[in-house]
């Protein structure tokens, strides 16, 4: 654990600037990274401020059904505080060394429950318009796209973390290690979250076929580790991606989300989910894919 008389810097509580994104180094980081120094010294966790985030993001759902612009700015605002702490939460982790793989993967768990409450409240309030079949079938392929997407854009950028350097990429996953360590776990809640992780890793790597090779042909060449020259110039390749896959962050999704709502259109965000974003996600892949294909190692 980090020693809390030493000075934190905001750079600290960061995984790597160059992975954030423009709302994200302007606005929720900065607040994140001053509301986490003023948590350290306490007894509350980063898991704590994560299942606060929970709570505080599924309530935004339940604002965004009413068809009331007031409602849904307030809707907007809990959204907004929601990501706040989830900025937070990972920020304290930091900062004090409370790390742990269960607090990133209910992390990632936190940030699903917010949008299934939005999809399940989006679907209430288009079923007197477009019809309950429709509207829910609408809900169902949004939420399954967002699940896809957000599982890539974590994984290439926790990938990212691991061409800068194995320190920084220590949460970079293997299907055969997450299996490992499942298989050792005693039944109870941190094995439930384990086996969603264990699925989530599997989707990564199967949509990822020409990155697991390159992977296997790294671990080959370099057992112990991968040289520094080496992982330069898989960070260069790999940061020609990120402006790609940021565009599937919370960020601009949510900002695609608040403009549907005021409008009163947000049937127009659905299918925002369902076809632009997918259409991101594919090239994004097809890209990643590419390079990891004409890779030399």
């Amino acid at each position: 654990m980090t020693d809390n008389n030493t000075k934190p810097t905001f750079e600290s509580s960061l995984k790597a600037f160059e992975i954030e994104n423009f709302f994200d180094r302007i606005a929720y980081r900065p607040i994140g990274y001053h509301i986490a120094v003023r948590l350290r010294s306490t007894r509350i966790t980063p898991n704590m401020i994560t299942v606060m985030s929970i709570f505080v993001g599924m309530t935004a759902g339940w604002l965004f059904y009413y068809e009331n612009i007031w409602i849904n700015l307030a809707g907007i605002a809990v959204l907004i505080c929601a990501n706040i702490l989830d900025c937070v939460d990972g920020q304290l982790a930091r900062l004090t060394g409370m790390k742990s793989k269960v607090g990133r993967i209910l992390d990632g768990v936190a940030g699903d429950l917010w949008f299934v409450s939005i999809y399940v409240f989006l679907a209430l309030r288009l079923t007197p318009h477009i019809g309950g079949a429709l509207a829910w079938i609408l809900a169902l392929l949004a939420g399954i796209s967002n699940l896809v997407q957000s599982n890539i854009t974590d994984y290439y950028k926790t990938l990212h973390l691991y061409f800068i350097s194995s320190k920084d990429g220590i949460e970079f996953d293997s299907v055969e290690n997450v299996r490992k360590h499942l298989e050792e776990m005693p039944k109870c809640f941190n094995r439930f979250l384990y086996r969603l992780y264990l699925y989530y890793t599997i989707l990564q790597t199967t949509i990822t076929p020409c990155l697991q090779k390159l992977l296997a042909l790294l671990h080959t060449a370099y057992p112990n580790d991968v040289p520094q020259e080496v992982r330069q110039k898989l960070r260069a390749q790999s940061l020609k991606i990120i402006p790609n896959i940021n565009l599937m962050t919370f960020n601009w999704r949510s900002i695609i989300l608040f403009i549907t709502l005021l409008f009163g259109q947000v049937w127009i965000y659905l299918l925002w989910e369902i076809i632009v974003l997918n259409i991101v996600l594919i090239a994004a892949v097809s890209r990643h894919e590419k390079m990891c294909r004409n890779f030399q190692v």
